[in-house]
C-alpha cells in the first residue's frame, strides 16, 4: 500500500512510545495496587479539603466597557452645591484616557434617590485601545475622586448577568431589619462602622439618611381660632411658597408652558422666610405666619425605607482586590456575632449575595444528584451494582484538578465554574467506562480480571487519549480567556481543562486498581451467597508478581 506521509509516521511513532510508557507503568501499578488504593482515598481527601479552602463566588465580573457611578454628598447639601460637585466627579472621570462618554444626573428620578445623591454612567473606550481593565481603571480613578471635597463616589462595573432585582451604589448588599425605627437607627451604624473595618470589604455605604435639616412648623392652635386661621389655609400657603403648585398654562402655537408658584429663590435658602409669609383667613384677611405658628429646627430621615413592612437599612459594598464574595461573607457573619445583635434586629443578605448563598447551599446537592443519576443510569446498563462506581472512581482525580486549576490561577469557585464540574463529570466517566465495557466483555468470555482490565486498558488507551485530547483542544481557548466577556466563561474552561489533565493522568491508573478490588469484592460476595464463582474462578488471582 501507499508509505504513510511523515506526520503520520511521526504522529504514530509518538504514540507509540507513550503507549510504552503507559504499558510499563501500568504493570508497575498493578502490582503495587494497595499504594495505588491509598492513594485514590488521599485523593478524595484532598479534593474535599480544596472544596472547603478554594474561595467561593458568584459569577464573575466582567468587563462590559460600562461604570456605574453613584455620588453621595452631605444631606443638608442644596441642589446648586450639590451640581457643582458632581460637575468635579464629571471632569475627573472625564479626563481619564480609558474614559469614552460621562452621562450625569443629580437628585430624583425614576431610580429613586434624593437631592443630595446622584448617578452617573461611564462609557469606556474598547479594550484595545484603553488596555486596562474596567476593574484596572476603577481602582486608577478611585484615590482621584476621593481628592473631591465634599462628595462621596461609588463606581461599579455593569454586568449582563444581574440577579436579585435590587439596585444599589455596590455591587453586593446587606440588609438589617427592626420592627422599632430607633432601635435600627441606633445599631445601624455601629453595623456599618464595623463593615468599614473588613480588610476585604470597599466602598461601604448605607441607605440610612436621618440627618436631613428639617423645619417643623409647630401650630399655636387656640390663636390660630381666634384669628380664624385653619390649619388647611396654612398648608395650602407652604405649598405655594415653597411646593410645585401650577396656577396658570400659557399656550403658543407649538408648544405650552406651565406656571408655577413659589417664593423667589434668595427666599428659599433659609427657615427665617418663614417670618415673612402671611397666611389669609377665613373673611379674607392677611395674618403673618409666625403669629399663629412657630418654627422648629430639628433633622430627620430623608425618607426610611421598608422590607417585609418592617423599617429596613440596606448596607452595599464591593469586594477588594483578590477577595471572593465567599470570605466576604464569612467575615460579615462574623462581625454580626461579635456585635451581639439584639434578638429584635434581623440581619440578612440581599440581592446578588443572597443568591450567592442560595446556590452556595445547592452547589453540593446538585454535584451529588449528578453523581447519583450517573449511578443509577450504568447500574442499569452493566445490571450492576459494583462497576459503576469503578467507573466513578476517577471523579475525584477530576475534582481534585479542576479545584488545583482555579486556585493556581485566582479564580474563585463560581456558579460557571461548577457548571464546568458537572461538564467534567460527563466526560470524565466516559474514560472509565472504555476500559470497563472492554474488561466486563472479556471477563464473560473467561479471561482473568486481571487480564482482562490490562488488555482493556492498552486497548483503549488510543481512543481515551483522542477524546481526551480532543476535549482539551476544545476548552483551551475558553480557559485562556479569549475574546469579549472572557471573564465570564473562563472559570469553566479552567476547571474542565484542569480536572481532565489530572484526571487523565490519574483514572489510567486508579480505574483498573479498583476494577480489581471491586471484582473481588463481588467474588467474596457471591461466595458468601453461595453463587456460582465467576467464570475460571480466578476473580482473586493475584498480580504477576505481587
Amino acid at each position: 500500500g501507499k508509505r504513510p506521509n511523515i506526520v503520520l509516521r511521526w504522529s504514530e511513532a509518538g504514540f507509540e512510545a507513550m503507549l510504552g510508557a503507559y504499558r510499563w507503568a501500568l504493570d508497575r501499578v498493578l502490582r503495587h495496587r494497595r499504594l495505588t488504593l491509598l492513594a485514590t482515598f488521599a485523593t478524595i481527601l484532598l479534593t474535599g479539603y480544596l472544596y472547603t479552602v478554594v474561595p467561593k463566588g458568584f459569577f464573575p465580573t466582567e468587563d462590559t466597557g460600562q461604570l456605574s457611578v453613584s455620588t453621595e454628598a452631605a444631606q443638608d447639601i442644596s441642589f446648586d452645591a450639590m451640581v457643582a460637585a458632581q460637575a468635579q466627579v464629571a471632569k475627573i472621570l472625564q479626563a481619564d484616557p480609558a474614559v469614552d462618554v460621562v452621562n450625569s444626573t443629580v437628585g430624583t428620578s425614576g431610580f429613586g434617590g434624593a437631592m443630595n445623591q446622584g448617578r452617573m454612567f461611564v462609557g469606556l473606550k474598547p479594550l484595545k485601545q484603553r488596555g486596562v481593565s474596567s476593574y484596572q481603571v476603577i481602582q486608577r480613578l478611585r484615590p482621584k475622586l476621593a481628592q473631591v471635597v465634599g462628595i462621596n463616589t461609588y463606581m461599579q462595573p455593569i454586568q449582563n448577568i444581574t440577579v436579585g432585582g435590587r439596585s444599589a451604589r455596590s455591587l453586593y448588599q446587606y440588609t438589617i431589619q427592626a420592627s422599632d425605627f430607633d432601635e435600627l437607627k441606633r445599631v445601624a451604624p455601629q453595623m456599618e462602622a464595623a463593615l468599614r473595618k473588613l480588610p476585604g470589604l470597599q466602598d461601604v455605604n448605607s441607605d440610612l439618611q436621618i440627618k436631613n435639616p428639617q423645619a417643623m412648623v409647630d401650630i399655636d392652635r387656640d390663636k390660630a381660632a381666634a384669628l380664624k386661621v385653619t390649619a388647611d389655609a396654612i398648608r395650602a400657603t407652604l405649598y405655594s411658597a415653597f411646593g410645585d403648585r401650577q396656577i396658570a398654562t400659557i399656550y403658543t402655537a407649538t408648544n405650552d408652558y406651565a406656571v408655577i408658584l413659589e417664593l423667589d429663590a434668595k427666599y428659599q435658602q433659609d427657615v427665617s422666610a418663614l417670618s415673612a409669609l402671611y397666611v389669609p383667613t377665613t373673611d379674607g384677611t392677611l395674618v403673618p405666619l409666625d403669629t399663629v405658628a412657630t418654627v422648629r429646627r430639628m433633622t430627620g430621615p430623608i425618607s426610611v425605607s421598608h422590607q417585609g413592612q418592617l423599617p429596613s437599612v440596606t448596607m452595599a459594598f464591593n469586594l477588594a482586590p483578590g477577595y471572593a464574595l465567599g470570605q466576604a461573607v464569612a467575615s460579615i457573619q462574623a462581625a454580626e456575632r461579635a456585635m451581639n445583635l439584639p434578638a429584635t434586629v434581623l440581619t440578612s443578605f440581599q440581592g446578588t449575595a443572597q443568591v450567592f448563598q442560595d446556590s452556595l447551599a445547592g452547589q453540593g446537592l446538585l454535584i451529588g444528584a449528578a453523581i447519583f443519576v450517573i449511578y443509577v443510569v450504568l447500574g442499569i446498563l452493566y445490571e450492576s451494582f459494583i462497576h459503576p462506581i469503578t467507573i466513578l472512581s476517577g471523579l475525584p482525580a477530576a475534582g481534585l484538578g479542576a479545584l488545583l486549576t482555579l486556585i493556581a490561577f485566582r479564580t474563585d469557585l463560581s456558579v460557571i465554574a461548577i457548571i464546568g464540574i458537572v461538564m467534567l463529570i460527563g466526560i470524565v466517566k466516559k474514560n472509565a467506562i472504555m476500559m470497563i465495557d472492554f474488561a466486563i466483555h472479556a471477563r464473560n468470555e473467561g479471561a482473568a480480571p486481571f487480564d482482562a482490565i490490562r488488555e482493556a486498558c492498552l486497548l483503549r488507551f488510543r481512543p481515551i487519549m483522542m477524546t481526551t485530547m480532543a476535549a482539551i483542544m476544545g476548552t483551551l481557548p475558553i480557559a485562556l480567556g479569549v475574546g469579549a466577556g472572557a471573564e465570564l466563561r473562563q472559570p469553566l474552561g479552567l476547571a474542565v481543562v484542569g480536572g481532565l489533565l489530572v484526571s487523565q493522568v490519574l483514572t489510567l491508573f486508579i480505574t483498573p486498581v479498583i476494577y480489581l478490588y471491586m471484582e473481588a469484592a463481588q467474588a467474596w460476595w457471591r461466595a458468601q451467597r453461595g453463587a456460582r464463582p465467576a467464570p475460571d474462578g480466578a476473580a482473586l488471582a493475584p498480580a504477576p508478581g505481587e
